[in-house]
């Protein structure tokens, strides 16, 4: 199965943003407040109200009760409009309400990012992401939905719709989902550098599903500047027995703890850490490391041993044939849904529905997709020849 990824506009006003680091640091700003209007309370009305850094809406509601009962209990009469003195209880009354009106909003907020950093007004499952069509070249942010496609002989068998903006994240619950609902899985699975990460390289261990995913470096590798570049690991010598590495100075670099790194999908990995065993006076440092000590390589083993594994893969004449057939039938997917049938916005609002419409059309491509094999007589070719691209 070939996989890729794309973004697409959500049908949603694009100005209707809201920041979770905002909405932090609007609550902070107003907890400070808070605490200060509750040690006046406390002293006015001879109170323990709990003073202390957050406050949620039942500490508020329950001062809010409180002011009213004393209200009630003084036959405060409330005044409103220029020209007229409020009473102390009806200034701390009120004060409360707008507080407690504040926190009801900033919790919906906080509802509403589910776990992402930002969320759109106008459809809330919607997130701002950068959109490959940046007309303005302002790299401005949109609503959008991150669109997941599995492709096999040409045809859509997959959709699932995300809110995460990297398709790094999309790939093991995106093959969950597959499995799920077709009930087996694929013996191989293609994608490019954009899906790797050692939990998707574990998760399709476990499943005994082989890799062809283009290693993030991939490129970079090819390149003069990152062969020549002294501080790249790649370019370092490894003794396996001792497992040290040797830096361009002829230093090792020698192993000085282990440490366990969790993911965002709170997937555990282990990290070594290495150190040279002393840069001080190396005339290589510069070019080396930005550290004021010794330079250090974070290495995770386990990664690099099933990076390893598909590199070997996607280099394989089965590999290179996979990667042209996953540029020709995912992408190509992609294409026509954007260009021939011009669908680069949604037109409904929620997840459920945003999922509902691709499907439709999906089901439309793959329609036209076998109308079109029928035509040309390739209902049984699965994949495109190399010789034939060529």
């Amino acid at each position: 199965v070939f996989l890729d990824g794309t973004k697409l506009e959500a049908c949603a006003n694009q100005y209707t943003f809201v920041w979770k680091k905002s909405v932090g640091k609007w609550e902070e700003k107003m907890f400070i407040k808070i605490q200060e209007a509750v040690r006046l309370v406390n002293q006015e009305f001879i109170q323990s109200f709990r003073v202390g850094t957050e406050y949620r809406v039942q500490d508020l509601r329950k001062i809010c009760r409180f002011l009213e009962e004393i209200c009630r209990e003084r036959n405060i009469e409330f005044v409103y409009g220029r020209g007229k003195r409020k009473s102390i209880e009806q200034r701390y009354l009120e004060l409360f309400q707008r507080y407690l009106e504040r926190q009801t909003i900033y919790d919906w907020h906080t509802a509403s990012f589910q776990g992402r950093n930002n969320y759109c007004k106008t459809d809330p499952d919607a997130t701002f992401m950068h959109m490959k069509d940046d007309h303005m070249r302002n790299a401005q942010l949109k609503p959008g939905y991150n669109v997941q496609i599995g492709v096999d002989s040409e045809y859509i068998v997959a959709v699932d719709i995300f809110q995460d903006r990297n398709d790094v994240w999309t790939l093991v619950p995106f093959l969950k989902q597959m499995k799920e609902k077709l009930g087996f899985n694929y013996p191989s699975v293609t994608a490019d550098s954009g899906y790797e990460s050692e939990e998707g390289y574990s998760y399709l261990r476990e499943e005994g599903q082989q890799p062809y995913i283009k290693p993030q470096t991939y490129e970079k590798w090819k390149k003069r500047s990152f062969k020549q570049d002294i501080s790249k690991r790649e370019n370092m010598g490894y003794d396996q027995e001792s497992d040290t590495y040797i830096c361009h100075a002829g230093k090792e670099l020698r192993v000085i703890y282990l440490k366990k790194q969790r993911s965002k999908s709170g997937y555990e990995s282990e990290v070594t850490v290495y150190e040279c065993e002393d840069c001080t006076g190396c005339p290589y440092k510069e070019k080396c490391t930005k550290a004021k000590g010794n330079k250090r390589l974070y290495v995770s083993k386990s990664f690099l041993e099933k990076r390893e594994e598909s590199y070997q893969n996607i280099q394989s004449e089965k590999g290179i044939k996979y990667r042209m057939n996953r540029s020709i039938q995912v992408e190509g997917a992609f294409g026509v849904l954007k260009n021939d049938y011009g669908f680069e916005r949604f037109l409904l609002r929620g997840k459920k529905k945003v999922k509902l419409e691709i499907l439709l059309l999906s089901m439309g491509y793959n329609l036209n997709k076998l109308h079109r094999k029928i035509q040309n007589e390739r209902t049984g070719r699965y994949l495109f020849d190399l010789k034939a691209s060529a």
